[in-house]
């Protein structure tokens, strides 16, 4: 076993630090989520954790991690006799982001179930992680059946496996600590709740720091053992003061004050939920227990509010996580204030003493692992004062404007829900919540035989293949005699998750009627819907006398919102580049991905201008993409009274379907779901 990098060693990254030391602490906390670029020491962080963690005393030979003072009276392993128990260090369990559901919860044999009426259950990382360290990397990558199978398990304390009325259960109490590069994707919102503290982590911009971090790195790639000796002394002193907090966490005290301060907080940045104030109850009790203090103070409330809420106060993918510190220490004032006149009514001006409700320099004083450090407010709450302008569609140009000049960029329309387009047929793709697809979970349309182990057991099925044979295999008992090749698997139909690219003109005629404030609102919405429905997006733009990938296929529909926000227009419009560039994109995808079909969305008013014949040019890139298979569809942007129904002409060009920007929104009377077609249409 490979020597670990030691925690103490580790330069900066305070918060980093300080949250998975409460979690070390109290594991009621519930875990952290760390965010951050690559390269910032995430995983080095999390694997050091493990060799601070207390010891746990285990039940000799159970598979589950038992403790022997209190064994789990369900436990696959058990019933356990008294026994003196086994001390071992507590491990930390990594979850591979294209791990199995059965190598997450475990392997139940159904065909010993079946034939032989045996349990024989292979126990997964989830029994492995009982009374332990559950590391996730790349957390938002991970599959959404087993996000749905972590949810459950966080929840219950407890694994679950059902298999055709076959039922195992077992304890799977964890840390849960994840970590994710956010340029990649988001979260889920019902497993982001899940994980108690987040932060952010970033690379030091300090040029002494940084060389810092590459002299302590280097030296540990020459001798690991040696590096760790040195510093052996620091994890030593750090793991008896995370003992010695664990020891005084039962006595600190919660007074009213703090908890109304807490609730008031929470209140105040509408999170939903009441999981948010239970978080920071139980982050501000383990701050104060690390301080060494019995009496939690509001500066512990302040702290715990830094880490638990940042993630639950996001309202939609879009918004920047983070908090409002100005409204935060106004809020925690006025909470104190209220207190203090509910304990003193009669006092008209009172003199806040040292106890007085921590603005005075008194209370707690700087918590832990903060000392010095130079804390930058987040970059607001999500938002922005300012409201787009948008000009009232379909009139004539603004005198002495040029469409050809470039426009800076403008601000989007309000996004609104938007229709769901789906790529037509049957696809095997990743999971997700787009096209129809032959998913591992969803309803069941059938069965076949297995190739490889079975997962999903078709009972009936099977059943029917086993009965024919029952008198020549001798069959005497009430049994069914049942052998491998009467085994039959389910096939389920579910969703799956596309590539989702999107070429929006950004020529001079999408800017000349101040359109394109609108065109960005239904690209947001269209890209809102595709963050819900776990797509990949990529966009291509297109005008002047050219094409460019705005941004490569990625999981970050936040980083297409980004690109998309502050994208100019102006010039000509050399649409056919634009679809010629998406094929070129789409090629390379293919063979990166094949199982992932791809879903092309034009943005346009169909005009094409710049060149040689350029309406036949983009005529031509259209039957490209039509003799691929690949699914379209264009957003017609044309407007004004005179319409030329060009978009009308790319779409059956591209074998696909138009739809206005009003058919796009989910509440249009207009807008009915379309399907959209691989295959020509009639005109």
């Amino acid at each position: 076993m490979s020597t670990p990098y030691p925690f103490t060693a580790i330069v900066g990254q305070d918060d980093l630090r300080l949250g998975l030391l409460l979690n070390a602490v109290s594991p009621a906390v519930g875990g952290v989520l760390v965010r951050g670029e690559k390269g910032t020491a995430k995983s080095t962080a999390v694997r050091a954790l493990a060799a601070l963690m207390p010891e746990v005393s285990v039940v000799p030979g159970c598979r589950f991690s038992c403790d022997p003072v209190s064994p789990d009276p369900a436990c696959p392993d058990g019933p356990h006799a008294e026994t003196a128990g086994v001390s071992r260090a507590a491990r930390t369990v990594e979850l591979p982001v294209g791990a199995s559901e059965d190598r997450l919860v475990g392997a139940l044999d159904i065909e010993r179930a079946l034939s032989e009426g045996v349990k024989a259950f292979e126990p997964g990382l989830l029994a492995d992680a009982h009374r332990g360290i559950l590391y996730v990397d790349e957390v938002n990558l991970l599959h959404d059946h087993l996000v749905d199978l972590l949810l459950d398990a966080a929840a219950m304390g407890a694994s679950y496996v059902e298999r055709e009325g076959v039922s195992v259960r077992h304890a799977a109490r964890f840390l849960l600590v994840g970590t994710m590069n956010p340029e990649e994707g988001e979260l889920r919102p019902q497993l982001l709740d899940r994980f108690g503290l987040t932060v952010e982590v970033a690379a030091s911009r300090d040029t002494d720091e940084r060389v810092e971090v590459v002299r302590r790195r280097l030296a540990y790639d020459d001798d690991p053992e040696g590096f760790a000796a040195r510093w052996a002394a620091e994890e030593s002193a750090l793991r008896e003061r995370i003992a010695t907090a664990r020891a005084l966490l039962p006595r600190v005290v919660l007074g009213d004050g703090v908890l109304r301060q807490i609730a008031a907080t929470c209140a105040a940045f509408e999170v939903d939920g009441m999981r948010a104030d239970i978080v920071m109850a139980r982050t501000a009790t383990a701050l104060a227990a690390w301080a060494g203090r019995e009496e939690v103070t509001s500066d512990d409330v302040r702290q715990a509010a830094l880490l638990a809420l940042p993630h639950r106060r996001r309202r939609n993918p879009f918004d920047a996580p983070g908090l409002d510190e100005d409204k935060l220490d106004r809020t925690l004032d006025e909470a104190a204030g209220d207190q203090e006149q509910d304990s003193d009514p009669g006092d008209d001006d009172p003199d806040p003493g040292p106890d007085g409700g921590g603005d005075g320099g008194g209370g707690g004083g700087v918590p832990p692992q903060a000392d010095g450090e130079d804390r930058t407010p987040p970059q607001g709450e999500g938002g922005s004062d300012d409201t787009p302008s948008q000009a009232p569609e379909g009139k004539p140009d603004a005198p002495g404007r040029s469409s050809g000049a470039e426009q800076q960029p403008v601000a989007s329309a309000e996004p609104f829900r938007a229709k769901m387009l789906s790529v037509p047929g049957l696809g095997e793709g990743a999971a997700g919540r787009r096209s129809r697809a032959r998913t591992e979970h969803g309803r069941t349309t059938g069965a076949r035989r297995p190739q490889g182990a079975l997962t999903k057991l078709h009972l009936a099925a099977t059943v029917q293949a086993a009965a024919p044979h029952q008198h020549a295999r001798g069959r005497s008992g009430r049994g069914l005699v049942v052998r491998r090749d009467d085994l039959r698997q389910a096939t389920r139909e579910g969703r799956e998750g596309n590539l989702v690219l999107f070429v929006v003109d950004a020529s001079g005629s999408m800017a000349a009627r101040q359109r394109m404030s609108a065109v960005k609102g239904a690209v947001l919405s269209l890209l809102l819907d595709a963050y819900q429905r776990r797509d990949k997006v990529g966009l291509v733009t297109f005008r002047g006398k050219e094409a460019e990938v705005a941004l490569p296929p990625t999981s970050s529909v936040d980083a297409a919102a980004s690109r998309l926000e502050s994208l100019p227009t102006g010039g000509r419009t050399p649409l056919a580049a634009g679809l010629l560039k998406a094929h070129d994109v789409l090629r390379v995808e293919r063979l990166r991905d094949p199982s992932r079909r791809p879903l092309l969305v034009v943005v346009t008013d169909g005009r094409a201008t710049g060149g040689p014949e350029p309406v036949a040019l983009a005529g031509r890139a259209g039957r490209l993409h039509r003799s691929e298979g690949t699914a379209s569809v264009v957003v017609d942007c044309e407007s004004g009274y005179v319409r030329l129904g060009l978009a009308g002409e790319l779409a059956r060009e591209l074998g696909g379907t138009a739809v206005t920007l009003d058919e796009l929104r989910a509440d249009s009377i207009a807008g009915l779901v379309k399907d959209v077609t691989a295959a020509g249409r009639a005109a």
